[in-house]
C-alpha cells in the first residue's frame, strides 16, 4: 500500500511538471487583449505626443490594441489615482511625469497612494530638456547676462503651474546664482508664449518643442538649455552647464506599472519598449519634438528615478511645496 502510494505522489509530481513545461510563460502571452495607458497629460501636450507615437508603435509588435487614458490635473495626481487603483495584471499601464515624483507628494501629502510604494518602474519613455527663452525686449543674449541683469530688477519668467519640472528648473536657478526671477502662473504653455512672444513677459522655460519656428523667426532669444551636451538640433544654444557647471535639468516621462505586475511582464516591456526606441524613425520623428531617449533596464530606471529625486526634491521643499 505504501508503495502505491508512493506511486501516486510521485505520478502527481510529474504531471505537475510536465503541466509547468507546457504551460506558457506570462510573458509568452502578454499581451492576450488591450492594454490601457493612463496618462496625466491632456491630449494633444507633449507628454500625450510621446505616448501616442511609442504605443502606436508597441501596439503593432503586440498585435493588440493600446487604449490611451488622459487624466489631467490635480498635479498628476488624479492620473495616479486611476492607475494605482488597477489590478497588477500588466493590462494597465501607466505614463508619470517628472513632477510626480519630484513635487506631487510634496504638494498633496495625504494622497492615499504613494508613487514609490504602489508602483514599479519599468523603464524611461524619453527625455526632455528644459530651455530657457526671454523676449528679445529684454536685450539679453546669453545666461550670464540674465542673471547680472535680474540682480538690478526683477525678471518674471512665465510658467503653467508651481511644481511643474519647468518651475523648479528656474526656482532652482535662482537658489544656485542669487538671481531674482519671479514666478508669474498661467493656465497653458500655450498662453504663456503668447505673452512671451507678446513681450508681456520676460522670460520662459519649457521644453525645446515650444520655441520651435518662434526662434529662427526672432520671436525669441534661446539662451541656454539644461541638456549635458548641445542639442544636435539645436547647436548654437549653449547647455546652463557652460555657465553654471554641473547643472543639468532633463524633465522625463517614465512607464510605470501598478506595484505586484509580474516580473516576467515587467521585463517583457521593458525590452519592447526599449526597441520601439532604438527605432531610426521613432528616434527622428522625437528628435523633432524635443525628446530623447535613454534605454534602461528596469532597475537602472528606478534607480535613475531615485537619484532625481535626491537632487529636486530639496529644490521643492525650499520652494515651499503647496505655496
Amino acid at each position: 500500500m505504501q508503495t502505491l502510494k508512493s506511486h501516486s505522489a510521485a505520478v502527481l509530481v510529474l504531471l505537475a511538471l510536465v503541466s509547468m513545461a507546457v504551460t506558457p510563460a506570462p510573458s509568452q502571452t502578454y499581451p492576450a487583449r488591450p492594454v490601457k495607458l493612463v496618462t496625466q497629460g491632456a491630449a494633444g501636450t507633449g507628454s500625450d505626443v510621446v505616448a501616442r507615437l511609442v504605443t502606436d508603435q508597441l501596439a503593432r509588435m503586440w498585435g493588440q490594441q493600446i487604449v490611451i487614458l488622459n487624466h489631467p490635473g490635480a498635479g498628476g495626481s488624479a492620473a495616479a489615482r486611476v492607475a494605482a487603483a488597477a489590478a497588477p495584471d500588466g493590462y494597465t499601464l501607466y505614463v508619470a511625469a517628472t513632477s510626480t515624483f519630484i513635487a506631487m507628494h510634496e504638494m498633496f501629502p495625504n494622497l492615499p497612494f504613494s508613487i514609490d510604494r504602489d508602483f514599479t518602474r519599468i523603464g524611461l519613455m524619453g527625455e526632455l530638456p528644459m530651455m530657457l527663452a526671454v523676449s528679445p525686449s529684454l536685450g539679453v543674449k546669453t545666461l550670464a547676462e540674465l542673471i547680472a541683469l535680474s540682480k538690478t530688477r526683477p525678471i518674471l519668467y512665465a510658467g503653467n503651474a508651481r511644481g511643474t519640472f519647468a518651475n523648479l528648473t528656474v526656482e532652482r536657478l535662482r537658489q544656485e546664482t542669487g538671481a531674482d526671477f519671479s514666478f508669474v502662473p498661467y493656465p497653458g504653455a500655450a498662453a504663456a508664449l503668447q505673452d512671451l512672444l507678446g513681450g508681456r513677459i520676460s522670460m520662459m522655460c519649457e521644453a525645446p518643442s515650444a520655441f520651435l519656428g518662434h526662434a529662427q523667426a526672432g520671436s525669441v532669444n534661446l539662451l541656454a538649455v539644461g541638456s549635458p551636451k548641445r542639442l544636435p538640433n539645436f547647436p548654437d544654444v549653449p547647455t546652463i552647464a557652460e555657465t553654471i557647471p554641473g547643472f543639468t535639468a532633463m524633465a522625463w516621462l517614465a512607464l510605470l506599472a501598478p506595484t505586484g505586475t509580474s516580473e516576467p511582464i515587467i521585463r517583457k516591456v521593458n525590452a519592447d519598449l526599449n526597441h520601439v526606441f532604438a527605432l531610426p524613425e521613432i528616434a527622428s520623428r522625437l528628435h523633432e519634438i524635443g525628446t530623447y531617449a535613454r534605454l534602461l533596464s528596469p532597475a537602472e530606471t528606478a534607480e535613475f528615478i531615485s537619484n532625481e529625486q535626491r537632487v529636486w526634491i530639496p529644490v521643492v521643499r525650499q520652494v515651499g511645496g503647496a505655496r
